[in-house]
């Protein structure tokens, strides 16, 4: 977004930060001592060039790491951390379908937003399935996941950490519904139209489990690719009650600065300390 997603503004004026489109090609990265990534909510579309620019912004500079931003830029990292997450299969394209048995999500491994990511009940896994082979048709891997139904009710829990310490926590109601692939708003974007839906995500809280986990995950990430300068952990509630991380956000997550009092300040002197 050329002129950044406006809930980044307060951070930005603090820190005296510019708006900059990665793919402008006549920026000149070098005159930045620090480049944060931020609302680039269509590297989905074209993962391998976003990643090259990563590459060449460096390690010095780019926040978070490159290293990190290509682990987190594919879910299957979720078969990759040492933390409690929610069971997801990983189907390749040329695999053979599994059995499905109860209802489930289907959504791709590169993708933001909801976008082809739907939600089955039993009797609609005919559905499931033709999810799965539009999502191979683009050469993307489909995850599968059980639908944890405690979301209904109690909805995702959102930690967000700057520089290894909770900022402000989030409370994100449902966003599927039943027997459908999440509609599209309109627009270049194109989110699923309840990611656009103003009460979607207002101020939350976290009990004691749902911090250790959070915790848990970053010391995870920092022992591999340094301590992120954003995180947001987002999960939800299993079958018996455990917190299961859904998504690690360290790309481009709307962090809803504007919830919680004093978070553009913190991620401000996050970037100063980074």
């Amino acid at each position: 977004m050329a002129d950044g997603w406006q809930d980044d503004h307060p951070a930005a004026r603090l820190l005296d930060a510019d708006f900059r489109c990665w793919d402008d090609a006549s920026v000149d990265w070098e005159q930045y001592d620090r480049v944060v990534i931020r609302s680039t909510w269509d590297y989905t579309g074209r993962p391998g060039d976003f990643l090259s620019w990563c590459e060449r912004i460096g390690e010095r500079r780019l926040r978070n790491s490159p290293a990190l931003v290509a682990f987190n830029a594919d879910k299957r990292y979720l078969g990759d951390l040492a933390v409690d997450t929610v069971p997801t299969r990983f189907i390749a394209p040329g695999d053979e379908l599994p059995a499905l048995s109860g209802e489930v999500v289907v959504k791709p491994s590169v993708s933001s937003g909801a976008r082809d990511t739907g939600r089955f009940s039993e009797h609609m896994h005919h559905e499931a399935r033709a999810l799965i082979e539009l999502i191979h048709a683009s050469g993307r891997v489909a995850l599968l996941q059980p639908y944890m139904s405690d979301v209904d009710t109690r909805g995702e829990t959102s930690i967000v950490m700057f520089a290894g310490e909770v900022s402000h926590v989030l409370s994100k109601r449902a966003v599927l519904a039943p027997d459908e692939v999440a509609p599209l708003a309109e627009g270049e974007l194109a989110p699923a139209r309840a990611m656009l839906e103003e009460d979607l995500v207002v101020a939350g809280r976290a009990d004691a489990a749902q911090l250790a986990l959070a915790h848990e995950l970053i010391a995870h990430i920092d022992a591999r690719f340094g301590v992120p300068l954003y995180a947001r952990v987002d999960m939800l509630a299993g079958a018996d009650g455990r917190p299961l991380l859904i998504e690690l956000e360290v790309i481009e997550p709307n962090l809803y600065l504007a919830t919680a009092p004093g978070a553009s300040e913190r991620l401000a002197a996050a970037v100063r300390g980074s």
